[in-house]
């Protein structure tokens, strides 16, 4: 048998390469595709700092306040509550622990606490790296879709590689990486490629090659 010449090797690695980039195109580069049918459920907002709360007191506007902010150490300070932990509670936690506290100068107070300002811990946001037009980091909201995160980072750049964009998720502690289709969801207009997100991914949108 005559041994392979150069060139013919050369060719042979070019065709390689190339078949390499089409699956990889074609699949994605971050990993499986996101589990389908499956949605942050049971999913409650907790307070973090840089978050403006309203605070209303029922029969009590004396005590009630609007936009307290959530300090930088996760506290608030309200009428009759000095320097209270905010932070990691759901407004339903807070708004309870508001009334033991009220209970004491109050008879039977019922609070309400509602979050005006979001700007959510890093464990509730979405970010969004890469090249995108406007990398941000997003308040996660329920049923929260990839598209709606793309839209609010304005789409991809002319130089992304939108096909081989990958989620980054933690499931118990385990980090998993999922392919997603982004440029058959936005340039595309594939519906299919829409994925629901969870409170903490993180989308990466590589540069393209060529």
């Amino acid at each position: 048998m005559k041994p392979i010449r150069p060139f013919s090797n050369f060719l042979l690695v070019v065709t390689s390469a190339i078949l390499f980039t089409a699956c990889a195109q074609f699949t994605g580069a971050g990993g499986t595709p996101p589990p389908e049918g499956q949605k942050a459920t049971g999913y409650d907002y907790q307070i973090a700092p840089g978050d403006v709360l309203n605070i209303f007191v029922w029969r009590n506007p004396e005590v009630s306040a609007v936009g307290i902010p959530v300090r930088p150490d996760g506290r608030i300070s309200a009428p009759l509550i000095d320097s209270m932990v905010a932070s990691n509670k759901t407004p339903a936690e807070l708004a309870n622990e508001i009334e033991e506290i009220l209970g004491e100068y109050i008879k039977d107070p019922f609070v309400t606490v509602t979050v005006t300002n979001i700007i959510g811990g890093f464990q509730q946001q979405i970010r969004v790296i890469g090249e995108v037009n406007q990398p941000s980091a997003l308040p996660f909201s329920e049923n929260m879709t990839l598209l709606d995160v793309m839209i609010a980072v304005g789409g991809l750049t002319e130089f992304a590689s939108g096909n081989k964009a990958s989620i980054v998720r933690n499931i118990n502690g385990d980090e998993q990486n999922y392919s997603v289709r982004l440029d058959d969801l936005l340039r595309g207009g594939d519906i299919s490629a829409n994925v629901d997100m969870y409170p903490g991914d993180i989308v990466v949108v590589p540069e393209s090659l060529f």
